[in-house]
């Protein structure tokens, strides 16, 4: 699955006449799920999904793929922030397709499909049929529609739904969030982590089942690994066609969003009891343009729970510590009435609260929000007794 794949619509109808001339003796066609494992930007982060079919009897080797888009659209970025994502399939030569993972260094597995000669034409003429330019184009969801959904399900419908899948998740089923931290953790993308945390809500708190969690392409290769067809394995051949780099896991790093803003959280501490007038005027500075940024945090979430065609940054929970409010009262922090000081004691409880029920809440919260939490507290309540 790419999140954001940077390939133009060029072959998309490479084939589309090559395709038509192809045979229709099925049992010269061989056809394999490829999973091409994740890369070092976040786009390719989570992996990516591709059917092959070689057909022996004109020499064809192609690929079909479902994770296309055109980001030359003026408004891509701005349909993108909106969530409306038009994706596509196309087809390319299987040599094209691997030189991105070549030069990429990025791992590719193939799982050859062990179907009768019927569910392979059937499947063949599915693909053909979706790569025409009245089927092509498809609205893109991330966890329910993407390219690895997409292959599942048109592989599924041609053979009719007889696939038996095993389980392939723990007995505690995880959420979405916390399969997609795992990827994110393995490549690294702490900020990325922090801002998907910040933006996507509750819904991506849901425990999933087995078939959801195959929305990512690792987990549809070992949902395939041990499926059945007719009371036989669905997969005949499996092989590591690319080897790719070897993640190492998550690794501390001084520039992650957890140690800065730890150092930050003491720095405000250290700075609210010292007792000089150079730190006093450098602390009411730091309130200003901390609350400020909160403030800022918070528009940006209400812009994107109301603009957002889907409900994935809906009944977001850090809209309880990030008010779109703190904009205003940044500027207040040095004033002494009784609503400035009811304000920020009310934003010190609301982040006590959070922080001590931590392990609970229905929406699972990003570690570099506690020492966001911990300022807030703490200057809300010093604030409000001056």
């Amino acid at each position: 699955m790419i999140f954001f794949r940077r390939t133009a619509f060029v072959a998309l109808f490479l084939f589309s006449s090559f395709l038509s001339l192809s045979q229709t003796d099925s049992c010269r066609l061989r056809i394999s799920l490829l999973t091409c494992g994740p890369g070092n930007e976040l786009y390719s982060t989570f992996g990516h999904t591709g059917i092959r079919v070689i057909d022996s009897a004109n020499g064809m080797d192609a690929v079909f793929n479902y994770g296309l888009f055109d980001d030359t659209d003026p408004y891509f970025y701005l349909k993108f922030t909106r969530g409306i994502m038009r994706y596509a399939v196309g087809a390319e030569t299987f040599d094209d397709f691997m030189q991105e993972y070549i030069e990429d260094k990025r791992s590719v597995t193939e799982q050859e499909l062990q179907l009768s000669c019927t569910q392979k034409n059937d499947l063949f003429n599915a693909l053909k049929e979706n790569i025409a330019i009245r089927n092509r184009n498809y609205d893109y969801r991330f966890l329910d529609d993407n390219c690895t959904t997409r292959t599942n399900a048109i592989i599924r419908k041609t053979v009719h739904n007889t696939i038996v899948f095993k389980r392939i998740i723990p007995a505690q089923a995880p959420t979405f969030r916390q399969l997609i931290h795992q990827y994110l953790d393995s490549g690294g993308h702490s900020w990325d982590k922090f801002g998907i945390d910040l933006l996507l809500g509750a819904h991506l708190d849901k425990k999933v089942n087995n078939e959801q969690a195959m929305f990512l392409p690792e987990y549809l290769m070992a949902g395939f690994d041990s499926a059945t067809i007719s009371g036989r394995k669905l997969i005949q051949n499996k092989k590591n066609i690319l080897a790719g780099n070897s993640k190492s896991g998550t690794q501390f790093s001084l520039l992650s969003p957890l140690f800065l803003f730890s150092l930050v959280a003491f720095v405000f501490v250290a700075l609210s009891f010292a007792r000089s007038v150079p730190a006093k005027k450098t602390l009411r500075l730091c309130d200003m343009a901390f609350y400020f940024f909160m403030g800022l945090l918070g528009l940006l979430l209400v812009t994107v729970w109301a603009g957002r065609v889907d409900e994935v940054c809906r009944n977001n929970m850090n809209i309880l510590w990030a008010w779109p409010t703190h904009t205003v009262f940044a500027f207040m922090t040095a004033k002494k009435t009784k609503l400035i000081s009811n304000y920020f004691l009310l934003s010190a409880l609301v982040a006590l609260i959070l922080l001590i029920g931590w392990p609970w809440w229905p929406q699972q919260f990003n570690n570099a929000f506690a020492p966001l939490l911990l300022i807030m507290a703490v200057r809300g309540f010093l604030i409000s007794k001056k």
